[in-house]
């Protein structure tokens, strides 16, 4: 199997500190690494479409609820796990460039729902294939089994932090 940087940087503090097992380092480092990266890739469809990953998130969360594609600010932030004013500075993009817009909640006289707009959902319909897309080309180096394990593995250590 080939090297990568995170062995070098392994083999360094072994060589250096032999009583440490640094192996969580190389776990750890390579999520990272590969966070950055997935990032990046991620990114730059995105700009495809002229979106942020959080507009993008706000975007999806609100295609993937169904019709009639609306939410309260609140359901969303606590969804996209973000502060309430990281959300209205999305919200005030997204409504900018029509992708979305506020609306009277007939729930509840004093609230607002955030639906998306003919544009968001035609944007988000485009946006969400070409991401699926990409992360399938992302993906492509592991086979389907492969996938599957790590999909476990990982679900497993998110579980552990989020419980």
């Amino acid at each position: 199997m080939n090297r990568d940087l995170v062995d070098d940087i392994l083999a360094q503090w072994q060589q250096e500190r032999p009583d440490l097992d640094v192996s969580p380092m190389g776990i750890v480092g390579r999520m990272g690494r590969l966070s950055r990266h997935l990032e990046r890739a991620i990114q730059k469809v995105f700009s495809d479409f002229e979106l942020h990953a959080g507009e993008f998130d706000v975007l999806a969360t609100l295609r993937r609820s169904g019709k009639p594609y609306q939410l309260s600010p609140t359901e969303l932030f606590n969804t996209l796990m973000v502060s309430s004013g990281t959300m209205t500075h999305r919200i005030d993009r997204l409504e900018q460039a029509d992708l979305v817009k506020r609306i009277p909640d007939p729930g509840d006289r004093r609230g607002t729902l955030i639906q998306l707009t003919k544009k968001g959902f035609t944007v988000i319909e485009q946006a969400v294939t070409a991401h699926v897309a990409n992360e399938h080309r992302l993906l492509e180096v592991l086979d389907a089994s492969e996938q599957e394990t790590l999909a476990q593995l990982l679900r497993k250590l998110l579980i552990a932090f989020e419980e």
